[in-house]
C-alpha cells in the first residue's frame, strides 16, 4: 500500500498508470458536486412550512442577473427561503466541509484514521471561550460568543504547539499528549463556569451540542473567507501529505520540508476548525467518519481524498441539520446529537476493525 501510494504521488505518469482509478475519482468529485447543489435546493424546500419546488426555483431564478420574473409567490416564502433557510444551509455546508477537511488533515499528519479536528484542544478552547462569552452582559453576547470561541480555539492550539515543540521539530506523539492534557484542564474550567452560570446554562448547553438555528448572512460572510483560505492551503499540500504517509525520514529524503509542512497544515486545519465551530458550536464525529468513509471508498490519495471529503462533509452536515430541524418540528434537535447518533456506531466499528488489524 505504501509503495503504491508513493508511486501514485511521485511519478509523473501516475495518471496514465492508473487511468480507471483516476477517472473514477474525477467522476466522483463531479457527482458529489452535483449532489451538493441538489441537496441545497431540496433542503431549502423542507421545513415546518413546505414550499413547492416550482416556487423555490422561481425565487432563485428571480435573483439571477438579467432574468425578470413577476413574483407570484407570497413574500413570506421568499423570506423563509432567502433569509432563514439558505444562510443556515450554507453555513452547515461550510462547517461540514471544514470539519471533514480538517479531520482528513489530522488523520494524514498523525497517520491514524481515528484522529479528529478536536484532537489537540480546538473544541475545549472554543468551548471555554464561548462559555465566557455567555457569562458576559446580555448586550455583549451576540458578538462576543463567536469571537471568544474562535480566539479560544486558536489560543489553545497555540499553547499545545508551544508545549510540544522540541527545538525545531514537532513530535506528533508529544503534540497529542499536550493536547489531551490541556484539553482536560480547559474542560475543567468550562464545567466549573457552567455550574455557576445560573439561568444561562440552557443557552450554553445548546451551543455546546451544536446548532444553526440563529444563522444569518453576516455569519456566512464572516466564516467563508477563513474556510476557503484554509481549505485551499491544505489542498495545495496534498502531495506532501501523501508522501508523509510513508515516514517522516523518507519524506525528508524525498525533498519534503517535513516540519514546515506540519506547521502549515496544523495552522490551516486549526483555522478552518475554529471558524466552523465559533458560530455553530461543537459538532462531533463529522471530522472522523467522513474522511475515513471516503478513504475506504476512493482510496488514500489526498489529491482526491481532500476534495471528496470536502463535498461529502458539506452534504452530510446539511442533511444532519435538516433532520435536526424537521424530525420534531417545531422543536429543534441539536445537530450534534444527530451526528453523534449516526457517528458513534461507525466510530465503534472503526475501533473494532483497528483491534482486528492489531491482533
Amino acid at each position: 500500500m505504501a509503495l503504491e501510494l508513493l508511486k501514485d504521488t511521485t511519478l509523473p505518469t501516475a495518471a496514465a498508470a492508473y487511468p480507471k482509478k483516476w477517472h473514477s475519482r474525477a467522476y466522483a468529485i463531479a457527482g458529489l458536486a452535483a449532489l451538493l447543489v441538489i441537496v441545497i435546493l431540496a433542503t431549502s424546500a423542507i421545513g415546518s412550512t413546505e414550499i413547492a419546488l416550482g416556487t423555490l426555483f422561481n425565487i432563485f431564478w428571480a435573483k439571477l442577473p438579467f432574468i425578470h420574473i413577476n413574483p407570484t409567490w407570497p413574500i413570506t416564502a421568499e423570506t423563509i427561503i432567502l433569509h432563514i433557510r439558505l444562510p443556515r444551509i450554507l453555513l452547515a455546508g461550510l462547517a461540514g466541509a471544514a470539519l471533514a477537511v480538517a479531520g482528513t488533515t489530522y488523520q494524514g499528519l498523525f497517520r491514524n484514521p481515528l484522529a479528529d479536528p478536536y484532537l489537540i484542544g480546538v473544541s475545549q478552547g472554543a468551548a471555554l471561550g464561548a462559555v465566557i462569552g455567555f457569562l458576559l452582559p446580555v448586550s455583549w453576547q451576540a458578538g462576543s460568543v463567536p469571537l471568544l470561541a474562535f480566539a479560544g480555539a486558536i489560543i489553545a492550539v497555540g499553547i499545545v504547539y508551544s508545549i510540544a515543540k522540541v527545538g525545531k521539530t514537532l513530535p506528533m506523539t508529544t503534540l497529542i499528549l499536550a493536547g489531551v492534557a490541556l484539553g482536560a484542564f480547559l474542560s475543567a474550567i468550562t464545567y466549573y463556569l457552567m455550574i455557576i452560570s445560573g439561568d444561562k446554562l440552557h443557552g450554553i448547553i445548546s451551543w455546546l451540542l451544536g446548532a444553526f438555528s440563529l444563522t444569518n448572512w453576516w455569519q456566512v460572510m464572516i466564516v467563508t473567507p477563513y474556510i476557503l483560505l484554509g481549505a485551499t492551503v491544505i489542498w495545495l499540500y496534498a502531495r506532501p501529505l501523501n508522501i508523509m504517509q510513508l515516514d517522516e525520514d523518507q519524506a525528508q529524503q524525498l525533498g519534503i520540508n517535513v516540519e514546515r509542512v506540519k506547521l502549515i497544515l496544523l495552522a490551516a486545519a486549526t483555522l478552518i476548525t475554529a471558524a466552523a465551530v465559533c458560530f455553530c458550536g461543537i459538532i462531533g464525529f463529522v471530522g472522523i467518519i467522513i474522511p475515513h468513509a471516503v478513504r475506504l471508498i476512493w482510496g488514500p490519495d489526498h489529491r482526491f481524498l481532500l476534495p471528496l471529503a470536502t463535498l461529502s462533509g458539506a452534504i452530510s452536515l446539511i442533511l444532519a441539520d435538516t433532520a435536526a430541524r424537521t424530525l420534531l418540528s417545531p422543536t429543534e434537535i441539536p445537530v450534534g446529537i444527530i451526528t453523534a447518533f449516526l457517528g458513534a456506531p461507525f466510530f465503534l466499528y472503526l475501533l473494532r476493525q483497528k483491534k482486528r488489524a492489531i491482533f
